[in-house]
């Protein structure tokens, strides 16, 4: 038997536990720090009828100003990292509440290509599989080899390799299929010892022309590309208080493309777009932004637009949930109202 040293505290404020530092108070909060953590909490929850939310970096959530009303689980799990050596390969299982970037940092610093594309992006490990993150071309779902989980319908650990994981573009069965149904506690990642980084990104084979990067170089200059268009979380600095891009890249028919165009009064191929499958096409959500007005810089109150990037709205001070969801509802409707488009909200919404 292990013993209970889970602490549940009450009416903590959410709003530090994320990127954007915005959020009302959780009615109970649990720091998990093992698995034995994570069983004792859940049964906390259960005894006293309470809905759970997971936390990890609370790099892609925007939690209401009335806060949760439930158990808040902030994923701390951060013992070792193991690493397994087989011939020309390398696996490392990673705990969920290990910061991501300094795992990348780690990886690239032994020289070792596959997740280098991948660096700055804000979060836990945990976070990675559940929307199969990706960057500059590369996506986790190319190294990941198992996920380990607690089944709540089972309440039991369970290792789902990377086939059960379903992973698709920004999808997994974590957030589809199965969400909420899984607690990520930790994460394996297999890498080729052979593998030479490959740069299909613009952005980066402008940076490094014909050279051959390594790929901690690589890693140095996606922060460096991510920190030009304010997709960096740095302390301190105004556009970083966000939720990274707000809004998904919206996928459409063809005959709303040729809509898009007419409004726009452009011909298709001078609009940013790419192809999606079942012949629809992906829009890039920043252009429509900036076609219906809400420009970098823009500012409604004490909310608004990065100064850097379109996508990303922020908290220019004190703002409130409700400050963010008015100026969502404002550029919604407007784009909609110009071009037939509903824009998605790309982060969680909690409460």
């Amino acid at each position: 038997m292990h013993q209970n040293t889970l602490a549940i505290q009450q009416n903590v404020s959410l709003a530090p536990f994320t990127t954007l530092r915005i959020g009302g108070p959780a009615l109970y909060f649990a720091e998990i720090r093992t698995e034995d953590d994570l069983l004792d909490a859940i049964a906390f929850a259960r005894k006293n009828g309470l809905p759970i939310f997971v936390l990890g970096g609370g790099s892609n959530l925007l939690v209401s100003d009335a806060g949760f009303e439930g158990l808040v689980l902030h994923m701390a799990l951060n013992d070792a990292v193991t690493s397994v050596h087989d011939g020309g390969l390398v696996e490392y299982t990673v705990p969920a509440g290990a910061d991501w970037n300094s795992f990348v940092l780690s990886v690239c610093q032994e020289g070792i290509s596959g997740i280098e594309c991948l660096a700055g992006i804000p979060g836990t490990v945990g976070g990675t599989p559940v929307q199969n993150v990706g960057a500059y071309g590369q996506e986790v779902a190319e190294t990941i080899t198992s996920v380990r989980a607690l089944d709540l319908e089972a309440t039991t650990f369970i290792t789902l390799g990377r086939e059960a994981c379903g992973f698709a573009y920004r999808h997994s069965i974590f957030n589809t299929t199965d969400r909420g149904r899984y607690i990520v506690t930790a994460v394996t990642f297999r890498f080729d010892l052979a593998r030479r980084p490959s740069l299909t990104y613009a952005d980066l084979t402008r940076h490094f022309g014909h050279s051959e990067p390594t790929p901690l170089e690589i890693y140095h200059a996606v922060r460096e590309i991510r920190h030009s268009k304010g997709m960096l979380i740095i302390e301190g600095e105004p556009d970083s208080r966000s939720a990274g891009s707000f809004f998904k890249n919206p996928i459409v028919t063809p005959e709303i493309f040729q809509y898009v165009a007419s409004t726009a009064g452009l011909s298709p191929d001078q609009i940013p777009h790419w192809p999606a499958e079942g012949g629809r096409i992906k829009l890039a959500a920043a252009w429509l932004l900036e076609r219906a007005g809400f420009v970098k810089g823009y500012a409604m109150g004490k909310a608004g637009i990065s100064s850097r990037h379109t996508l990303a709205l922020i908290n220019r001070g004190n703002a409130t949930a409700a400050d963010i969801f008015a100026l969502r509802n404002t550029i919604q409707q407007t784009v909609k109202t110009r071009f037939s488009i509903e824009l998605e909200q790309e982060p969680v919404q909690l409460g």
